[in-house]
């Protein structure tokens, strides 16, 4: 099926997968800021100590004040699960609705850091990637396109530990399948299921995903901790490599 200009076959299967377009968003009073909102590209560059706030600690300050987390790196990996959670579940969604991606380049991608699924992220322009939608394509659009360089920006900013961010990586790739397997199987869609369990087993064959964690089915354990469990009032996730919060310092569980 042909990518069309609003994606709309990604609505029915809940905000998270939602991604809105300028033509999704026409005539909405709210579609005139797209163009002053900072790419995703923006987001992703290193910056210094010193530097002024920008569009990624403004983010990362943003969720640390609605968490009331208790030092930035905390709230820098659930604000990086959080859009890693997105990013999959468009990608994934896109891939065994339509067999194909739209081109997902950071530059084309505008982050309303201030706003929640599915309202964050908003794609200029849909132009479909070449070819269909195979676990490398799929690996490019997301590992290499997003992940690997939020994690470089986020590790060089606040130190957090890149087993940390793979294992939050990994924890939102089976998170977002399960929500499109749940939703197949709710519409008796069994073709859509088949093909999310035969893309996420091969996406997490990926050498940068595949030590995340342990997937036993739609299930999946990781390896690490996303720290949630240090939020005030917080505990550990349903996938968390601790079935308690730890007590030990607050650095034990960044690996």
């Amino acid at each position: 099926m042909d990518l069309d200009p609003e994606l709309a076959a990604l609505r029915p299967l809940g905000g998270f997968f939602v991604l809105r377009t300028v033509r999704s968003t026409a005539g909405d009073p709210g579609a005139a800021r797209i163009d002053e909102l900072p790419s995703l590209e923006k987001a992703y560059e290193k910056a210094g100590s010193d530097a002024p706030r920008d569009v990624l600690a403004f983010r990362v300050e943003s969720v640390g004040e609605r968490l009331r987390a208790p030092e930035p790196r905390v709230a820098a990996s659930i604000a990086q699960q959080a859009l890693a959670a997105r990013l999959w579940s468009v990608a994934l969604g896109c891939a065994v609705r339509y067999g194909r991606l739209p081109d997902l380049d950071p530059r084309l991608l505008r982050w309303d850091t201030g706003a929640t699924a599915p309202d964050d992220l908003w794609l200029t322009e849909v132009r479909p990637l070449p070819g269909g939608a195979d676990p490398a394509t799929v690996a490019d659009a997301v590992v290499h396109g997003h992940l690997q360089p939020l994690g470089e920006a986020l590790r060089a900013r606040y130190g957090i530990a890149a087993g940390l961010l793979w294992g939050n990586a990994g924890s939102a790739l089976a998170g977002a399948a399960r929500e499109l397997e749940r939703w197949a199987r709710a519409n008796g869609r069994t073709e859509v299921a088949h093909r999310t369990r035969t893309l996420t087993a091969a996406l997490f064959t990926h050498p940068l995903l595949s030590a995340t964690g342990i997937r036993t089915g739609p299930s999946f354990r990781r390896r690490s901790c996303c720290l949630y469990y240090r939020v005030p009032g917080g505990g550990v996730c349903g996938d968390c490599c601790f079935t308690q919060p730890p007590r030990s310092s607050p650095g034990a569980a960044s690996g």
